[in-house]
Protein backbone atom coordinates (compact mmCIF):
# COMPACT_ATOMS: atom_id res chain seq x y z
CA UNK A 1 0.00 0.00 0.00
CA UNK A 2 2.88 2.63 0.27
CA UNK A 3 2.70 3.41 -3.71
CA UNK A 4 -0.73 4.30 -3.06
CA UNK A 5 -2.29 8.13 -2.52
CA UNK A 6 -4.75 7.72 0.61
CA UNK A 7 -8.22 9.72 0.40
CA UNK A 8 -9.32 12.36 1.97
CA UNK A 9 -12.10 11.85 4.68
CA UNK A 10 -14.55 13.59 7.33
CA UNK A 11 -16.38 12.10 10.12
CA UNK A 12 -20.10 13.68 11.70
CA UNK A 13 -20.28 11.80 15.00
CA UNK A 14 -18.33 12.50 17.89
CA UNK A 15 -19.95 9.65 20.26
CA UNK A 16 -18.36 6.31 20.96
CA UNK A 17 -18.79 5.10 17.54
CA UNK A 18 -17.47 7.88 15.67
CA UNK A 19 -14.01 8.06 17.82
CA UNK A 20 -13.58 4.43 17.23
CA UNK A 21 -13.47 5.17 13.64
CA UNK A 22 -11.20 8.01 14.27
CA UNK A 23 -9.19 5.49 15.59
CA UNK A 24 -9.14 3.71 13.15
CA UNK A 25 -8.89 5.78 9.98
CA UNK A 26 -5.74 7.04 12.06
CA UNK A 27 -4.30 3.52 11.78
CA UNK A 28 -5.23 3.10 7.98
CA UNK A 29 -2.98 3.83 5.42
CA UNK A 30 -5.84 4.51 2.78
CA UNK A 31 -8.07 6.90 4.84
CA UNK A 32 -6.89 10.49 5.60
CA UNK A 33 -8.81 12.17 8.06
CA UNK A 34 -9.51 15.58 6.65
CA UNK A 35 -12.14 16.80 9.91
CA UNK A 36 -14.24 15.58 12.37
CA UNK A 37 -17.42 17.48 13.10
CA UNK A 38 -20.22 17.53 16.56
CA UNK A 39 -22.41 19.61 17.88
CA UNK A 40 -21.44 19.84 21.42
CA UNK A 41 -18.06 21.59 21.31
CA UNK A 42 -17.39 20.34 24.78
CA UNK A 43 -17.48 16.37 23.44
CA UNK A 44 -15.13 13.78 24.60
CA UNK A 45 -14.83 12.67 20.96
CA UNK A 46 -13.85 16.53 19.47
CA UNK A 47 -11.31 16.69 22.32
CA UNK A 48 -9.61 12.79 21.05
CA UNK A 49 -9.32 14.22 17.69
CA UNK A 50 -7.74 17.02 18.20
CA UNK A 51 -5.17 15.29 20.48
CA UNK A 52 -4.61 12.95 17.19
CA UNK A 53 -3.75 16.97 15.30
CA UNK A 54 -7.34 16.46 13.49
CA UNK A 55 -9.42 19.61 12.17
CA UNK A 56 -12.41 19.47 14.65
CA UNK A 57 -15.41 21.55 14.37
CA UNK A 58 -18.67 21.51 16.42
CA UNK A 59 -20.89 22.93 13.94
CA UNK A 60 -22.17 19.19 12.61
CA UNK A 61 -23.22 19.30 9.00
CA UNK A 62 -22.59 22.85 7.76
CA UNK A 63 -18.65 22.81 8.08
CA UNK A 64 -18.34 19.43 6.64
CA UNK A 65 -20.31 20.73 3.12
CA UNK A 66 -18.68 24.09 3.26
CA UNK A 67 -15.09 22.87 3.05
CA UNK A 68 -12.96 24.04 0.09
CA UNK A 69 -13.21 20.92 -1.57
CA UNK A 70 -15.85 17.79 -1.60
CA UNK A 71 -14.46 14.81 0.79
CA UNK A 72 -14.00 11.82 -1.04
CA UNK A 73 -15.68 9.75 2.03
CA UNK A 74 -18.39 10.76 4.93
CA UNK A 75 -18.73 8.64 7.59
CA UNK A 76 -22.01 9.55 8.93
CA UNK A 77 -22.04 8.14 12.70
CA UNK A 78 -24.80 10.27 14.03
CA UNK A 79 -29.19 9.11 13.92
CA UNK A 80 -31.06 8.00 11.71
CA UNK A 81 -33.31 10.80 11.64
CA UNK A 82 -30.44 13.52 10.77
CA UNK A 83 -28.74 11.11 8.20
CA UNK A 84 -31.19 11.96 5.54
CA UNK A 85 -30.49 15.93 6.21
CA UNK A 86 -26.88 15.39 5.80
CA UNK A 87 -27.54 12.96 2.60
CA UNK A 88 -29.74 15.86 0.91
CA UNK A 89 -26.36 18.03 1.69
CA UNK A 90 -23.97 15.38 0.56
CA UNK A 91 -25.31 13.76 -2.59
CA UNK A 92 -24.59 16.78 -4.65
CA UNK A 93 -21.03 17.37 -3.48
CA UNK A 94 -20.48 13.35 -5.33
CA UNK A 95 -19.51 12.59 -1.90
CA UNK A 96 -19.54 8.69 -1.10
CA UNK A 97 -21.50 8.54 2.57
CA UNK A 98 -20.99 5.43 4.50
CA UNK A 99 -24.01 5.30 6.57
CA UNK A 100 -24.12 4.00 10.18
CA UNK A 101 -27.26 4.59 11.15
CA UNK A 102 -30.57 2.46 10.72
CA UNK A 103 -31.48 4.99 8.50
CA UNK A 104 -32.55 2.73 5.61
CA UNK A 105 -31.71 4.90 3.57
CA UNK A 106 -27.95 3.80 1.31
CA UNK A 107 -27.96 0.50 -0.57
CA UNK A 108 -27.06 -2.42 2.22
CA UNK A 109 -23.68 -3.25 2.36
CA UNK A 110 -22.31 -6.32 4.54
CA UNK A 111 -18.82 -7.22 2.75
CA UNK A 112 -18.45 -10.74 2.90
CA UNK A 113 -22.41 -11.04 1.77
CA UNK A 114 -22.76 -7.80 -0.83
CA UNK A 115 -18.46 -7.49 -1.10
CA UNK A 116 -17.26 -3.11 -1.38
CA UNK A 117 -18.72 -2.34 -4.72
CA UNK A 118 -19.77 1.27 -4.76
CA UNK A 119 -23.25 1.81 -6.31
CA UNK A 120 -23.97 4.82 -8.18
CA UNK A 121 -26.28 5.95 -5.39
CA UNK A 122 -23.29 6.67 -3.41
CA UNK A 123 -24.81 6.41 -0.41
CA UNK A 124 -24.03 3.14 1.38
CA UNK A 125 -25.85 1.73 4.68
CA UNK A 126 -24.06 -0.63 7.12
CA UNK A 127 -27.64 -1.31 8.67
CA UNK A 128 -27.16 -2.13 12.13
CA UNK A 129 -24.30 -3.32 14.49
CA UNK A 130 -26.94 -6.43 15.16
CA UNK A 131 -27.49 -6.77 11.39
CA UNK A 132 -23.71 -7.20 10.55
CA UNK A 133 -23.22 -9.65 13.31
CA UNK A 134 -26.50 -11.98 11.99
CA UNK A 135 -26.77 -11.23 8.38
CA UNK A 136 -24.00 -13.55 7.14
CA UNK A 137 -25.21 -16.61 9.21
CA UNK A 138 -28.86 -15.99 7.82
CA UNK A 139 -27.46 -15.46 4.47
CA UNK A 140 -25.59 -18.40 4.76
CA UNK A 141 -28.41 -20.66 6.25
CA UNK A 142 -31.24 -19.37 3.29
CA UNK A 143 -28.30 -20.21 0.59
CA UNK A 144 -28.31 -23.76 1.30
CA UNK A 145 -31.77 -24.55 2.98
CA UNK A 146 -35.06 -23.80 2.84
CA UNK A 147 -35.82 -21.59 6.45
CA UNK A 148 -39.17 -21.04 7.25
CA UNK A 149 -38.51 -18.40 9.80
CA UNK A 150 -35.39 -16.77 11.14
CA UNK A 151 -35.68 -14.81 14.44
CA UNK A 152 -32.80 -12.45 15.68
CA UNK A 153 -32.10 -11.47 19.09
CA UNK A 154 -29.32 -9.02 19.79
CA UNK A 155 -27.76 -8.10 23.31
CA UNK A 156 -25.57 -5.43 24.32
CA UNK A 157 -24.23 -4.20 27.29
CA UNK A 158 -25.88 -0.63 28.21
CA UNK A 159 -22.72 1.64 29.06
CA UNK A 160 -21.21 1.13 25.28
CA UNK A 161 -24.98 1.82 23.64
CA UNK A 162 -25.54 5.59 22.90
CA UNK A 163 -27.94 8.39 23.06
CA UNK A 164 -28.22 8.19 19.30
CA UNK A 165 -28.94 4.16 19.23
CA UNK A 166 -31.32 4.74 22.06
CA UNK A 167 -33.49 7.45 20.16
CA UNK A 168 -33.45 4.23 17.26
CA UNK A 169 -34.24 1.47 18.29
CA UNK A 170 -37.13 1.31 16.32
CA UNK A 171 -35.54 1.97 13.41
CA UNK A 172 -32.80 -0.59 15.04
CA UNK A 173 -35.15 -3.28 14.97
CA UNK A 174 -36.62 -2.40 11.67
CA UNK A 175 -33.89 -1.92 9.71
CA UNK A 176 -32.21 -5.36 10.98
CA UNK A 177 -35.71 -7.34 10.26
CA UNK A 178 -35.58 -5.64 6.71
CA UNK A 179 -31.41 -6.71 6.15
CA UNK A 180 -32.34 -10.10 7.59
CA UNK A 181 -35.20 -10.76 5.05
CA UNK A 182 -33.30 -9.54 2.30
CA UNK A 183 -30.38 -11.22 2.23
CA UNK A 184 -31.84 -14.79 3.69
CA UNK A 185 -34.73 -14.59 1.47
CA UNK A 186 -37.08 -15.18 4.35
CA UNK A 187 -40.12 -13.62 4.25
CA UNK A 188 -41.17 -14.29 8.07
CA UNK A 189 -38.69 -12.70 10.05
CA UNK A 190 -38.37 -10.92 13.66
CA UNK A 191 -35.56 -8.51 14.85
CA UNK A 192 -35.24 -8.12 18.84
CA UNK A 193 -32.67 -5.91 20.93
CA UNK A 194 -31.81 -6.22 24.42
CA UNK A 195 -30.05 -3.76 26.60
CA UNK A 196 -28.18 -5.47 29.20
CA UNK A 197 -27.33 -3.29 32.73
CA UNK A 198 -25.80 -6.78 33.40
CA UNK A 199 -22.22 -6.46 35.66
CA UNK A 200 -19.46 -6.89 34.87
CA UNK A 201 -20.94 -5.09 31.39
CA UNK A 202 -21.92 -8.30 28.58
CA UNK A 203 -19.72 -9.32 25.50
CA UNK A 204 -22.14 -8.28 22.73
CA UNK A 205 -24.51 -11.30 21.61
CA UNK A 206 -26.28 -11.79 18.79
CA UNK A 207 -28.43 -15.30 18.86
CA UNK A 208 -30.08 -15.94 15.65
CA UNK A 209 -33.06 -19.09 15.22
CA UNK A 210 -34.02 -20.54 12.19
CA UNK A 211 -37.24 -23.29 11.43
CA UNK A 212 -35.32 -24.67 8.55
CA UNK A 213 -36.93 -28.24 6.50
CA UNK A 214 -34.41 -30.60 6.49
CA UNK A 215 -32.04 -29.46 8.63
CA UNK A 216 -28.54 -31.16 8.25
CA UNK A 217 -26.16 -31.07 11.43
CA UNK A 218 -23.34 -31.05 9.67
CA UNK A 219 -23.94 -28.98 6.36
CA UNK A 220 -25.58 -26.35 9.03
CA UNK A 221 -21.96 -26.18 10.76
CA UNK A 222 -19.99 -26.44 7.95
CA UNK A 223 -21.90 -23.32 6.44
CA UNK A 224 -22.02 -21.64 9.92
CA UNK A 225 -18.83 -21.78 10.45
CA UNK A 226 -17.34 -20.41 6.72
CA UNK A 227 -19.40 -17.50 6.92
CA UNK A 228 -17.78 -16.81 10.23
CA UNK A 229 -14.32 -17.50 8.68
CA UNK A 230 -15.05 -15.10 6.53
CA UNK A 231 -16.20 -12.03 8.38
CA UNK A 232 -13.17 -12.91 10.76
CA UNK A 233 -11.09 -11.68 7.96
CA UNK A 234 -11.84 -7.68 8.72
CA UNK A 235 -13.39 -8.36 12.41
CA UNK A 236 -11.31 -11.18 14.42
CA UNK A 237 -12.96 -10.75 17.46
CA UNK A 238 -15.88 -12.20 15.70
CA UNK A 239 -17.19 -16.03 16.92
CA UNK A 240 -19.61 -18.64 16.82
CA UNK A 241 -19.90 -19.93 20.44
CA UNK A 242 -22.90 -22.48 19.83
CA UNK A 243 -24.76 -23.74 16.79
CA UNK A 244 -27.07 -26.77 17.23
CA UNK A 245 -29.80 -28.79 15.16
CA UNK A 246 -32.74 -30.09 16.55
CA UNK A 247 -35.49 -31.74 14.39
CA UNK A 248 -36.04 -28.78 12.03
CA UNK A 249 -35.10 -25.86 14.76
CA UNK A 250 -31.42 -24.29 14.41
CA UNK A 251 -29.97 -22.06 17.01
CA UNK A 252 -26.49 -20.31 16.63
CA UNK A 253 -25.13 -18.10 18.66
CA UNK A 254 -22.49 -15.64 17.72
CA UNK A 255 -20.28 -13.13 19.82
CA UNK A 256 -18.00 -10.27 18.56
CA UNK A 257 -15.15 -9.16 21.15
CA UNK A 258 -14.11 -5.55 20.54
CA UNK A 259 -10.44 -5.91 19.58
CA UNK A 260 -10.14 -1.97 19.36
CA UNK A 261 -6.93 -0.71 21.10
CA UNK A 262 -9.72 2.42 22.00
CA UNK A 263 -12.35 0.50 23.06
CA UNK A 264 -13.49 -1.61 25.40
CA UNK A 265 -13.71 -5.76 24.99
CA UNK A 266 -17.44 -5.90 25.62
CA UNK A 267 -18.09 -3.30 22.59
CA UNK A 268 -17.98 -5.45 19.86
CA UNK A 269 -21.39 -4.55 18.83
CA UNK A 270 -19.21 -0.84 17.41
CA UNK A 271 -15.98 -2.82 16.88
CA UNK A 272 -17.90 -4.80 13.91
CA UNK A 273 -20.15 -1.95 12.20
CA UNK A 274 -16.81 0.27 12.21
CA UNK A 275 -14.30 -2.24 10.66
CA UNK A 276 -16.91 -2.89 7.92
CA UNK A 277 -16.88 0.57 7.25
CA UNK A 278 -13.51 1.40 7.23
CA UNK A 279 -13.11 -2.02 4.91
CA UNK A 280 -15.83 -0.02 2.04
CA UNK A 281 -13.84 3.32 2.59
CA UNK A 282 -10.25 1.63 2.00
CA UNK A 283 -11.90 -0.69 -1.08
CA UNK A 284 -13.17 2.73 -2.51
CA UNK A 285 -9.67 4.08 -1.96
CA UNK A 286 -7.82 1.57 -3.35
CA UNK A 287 -10.49 1.81 -6.40
CA UNK A 288 -10.10 5.67 -6.72
CA UNK A 289 -6.03 4.98 -7.01
CA UNK A 290 -6.17 2.16 -9.65
CA UNK A 291 -9.00 4.84 -11.72
CA UNK A 292 -6.24 7.37 -11.49
CA UNK A 293 -3.13 5.00 -12.50
CA UNK A 294 -5.44 3.98 -15.67
CA UNK A 295 -6.01 7.86 -16.36
CA UNK A 296 -2.18 8.33 -16.54
CA UNK A 297 -1.37 5.36 -18.66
Amino acid sequence: MANLKPILVAVIGTGMIGMDLISKIHRSPLLECGLVAGRNPGSEGLQYAAGLGYRTSSDGIDVVVAAARPFDVVFDATNAHSHLEHWNLLEPLGTLVIDLTPSRLGEMVVPTVTGTRIPNRRNLSLISCGGQASVPIAHALGRQFSARYIEVVTTAASSIVGRATRLNLDEYVETTQHAVSVFSGVRDTKAMVNISAAVPPTIFRVALSAEILGANAATVHAAVAAAAEEVRAFAPGYAVTACTVTDERVSVVVEVTATSEFMPRYAGNLDIINAAAILVAEQYAAMQNSAAASQMG
